[in-house]
């Protein structure tokens, strides 16, 4: 069956996260969204493991359903659907190699709550896991992979958000220039990528390197209502063996839901205190310093990709995966009533929306704009419509900052997207 996988978000034991990150949210927002598959975040967190054995039980797959007695009966039946939770975390590894500082975020995927727990065991020896959701760790994220492959061989390693400057792999600061070197002989067991939220599929098709990874993406959602704003798409049977094979070698992965990565918090380089904001050009004649007070820039996904890029843009491998990019509804509503997202009149239509035409990922890919039309409302049809052309303008996000996103008249604007070959 075709379904959404959201793997990687965070309980409300991390930290800057909403306390309302529990499963009884995630069950509830899952469906709203239209995600039928959503990682449980942080299972290497004592109380929030806990927590998850309490209210959920196994299904018998390698998945598991929030109980029956926890269940709001208050969803819109447009709505309604099975939800399947899969133990999910991101582990922060900071640590020393070859003299320079390294950091790497990394998700793990678990087919059962023993291997989980075998994990969480190895990792309270190196530090502490209670802290916080995601554990920060001095651990090699190559030692974290090799426990992986001793303590739960089934489970799956992918890299999170890969591009992100600070925090990951292949990030302007983390000093490594592909997986290899950080995986080192390990590699092999790297069967999969996160885009994250400031880079896309054509962006990772510029590397060679990456040829043969499946690209995932995921919200990294820290509050309910982020949920899905990136998501996999797979048709495959529900069971944990049937999503990791389909993500290992392809078979049954049909493509992404993005960002468009403009929006992304880390697409441009720049130093969010002087509110400077830079294309890679601008960064390299400015010497990468900020011309206001004379800082390193902060450089973003962009730039690091055309460093390391052995590829035009635009190069698309034969065996690519489709993807679609998107803009979350309540902020093409907040843009059309131009009023600010968390604002009643915005929730208001929002869940109109939804009780009338079904969950937010169909309304944003699938509902006729006619249906839309047909609610009383033809200037949303009118801007869904242009959000599925790409006809919108951003202006695009740097240094912690989110870009911004403009659907209606152009005028005077720093971005325009126009890319329409993003249907699945």
């Amino acid at each position: 069956m075709r379904f959404f996988a959201d793997l990687h978000i965070h309980s409300h034991y991390s930290i800057a996260t909403s306390r309302d990150m529990a499963p009884e949210a995630l069950w509830k927002w899952a469906q709203l969204k239209g995600v039928t598959v959503i990682g449980t975040g942080d299972a290497t967190h004592p109380a929030w493991f806990r927590e998850l054995g309490r209210k959920l039980d196994p299904v018998g797959n390698g998945l598991f359903a929030l109980r029956e007695d926890l269940r709001d009966d208050l969803i819109p039946r447009s709505c309604t659907a099975e939800v399947f939770f899969l133990l999910s975390t991101e582990i922060s590894c900071i640590f020393t190699r070859n003299g320079r500082t390294r950091k790497a975020h990394c998700i793990v995927l678990f087919d059962d709550m023993e291997s989980a727990l075998s994990l969480q065991g190895q990792l309270s020896k190196v530090g502490n896991i209670s802290s916080d959701g995601r554990p920060i760790l001095g651990l090699d994220a190559k030692r974290l992979l090799a426990m992986v492959i001793e303590e739960c061989p089934r489970a799956l390693f992918i890299p999170a958000h890969v591009w992100t400057p600070h925090f990951s792999v292949l990030g302007s600061a983390s000093a490594f220039d592909s997986l290899e070197e950080c995986f080192q002989e390990l590699t092999p067991h790297v069967h999969a990528v996160e885009t994250g939220l400031s880079s896309d599929p054509p962006m990772n098709w510029r590397l060679s390197a990456l040829d043969g990874l499946t690209l995932v993406s995921n919200s990294d959602a820290h509050s309910p209502q982020k949920i899905g704003r990136e998501a996999n798409i797979l048709d495959t049977d529900l069971s944990f063996d049937a999503i990791a094979h389909a993500i290992r070698t392809g078979g049954g992965f049909h493509g992404t839901i993005e960002f468009f990565p403009q929006e992304g918090k880390y697409h441009y380089d720049g130093h969010r205190p002087c509110k400077v904001r830079m294309t890679p050009r601008q960064a390299a004649d400015a010497d990468y310093r900020c011309p206001v007070c004379g800082r390193k820039l902060t450089l973003g996904v962009l730039n690091r990709v055309e460093a390391l890029a052995d590829r035009q843009a635009g190069f698309r491998p034969q065996d690519a995966k489709p993807f679609t990019s998107l803009v979350p509804l309540k902020e093409i509503i907040a843009d059309t009533l131009e009023a600010g997202v968390q604002t009643k009149k915005v929730d208001r239509l929002y869940f109109e929306l939804l009780e009338k035409l079904g969950p937010e990922l169909a309304i944003l890919m699938d509902v006729p704009p006619s249906d839309i039309t047909r609610t009383g409302h033809p200037d949303m049809a009118d801007a869904i419509t242009r959000v599925r052309a790409g006809d919108i303008t951003i202006e695009p996000g740097y240094d912690g900052e989110y870009g911004r996103i403009k659907i209606g008249p152009i005028g005077n604007r720093t971005y325009k997207t126009n890319r329409t070959n993003r249907t699945l």
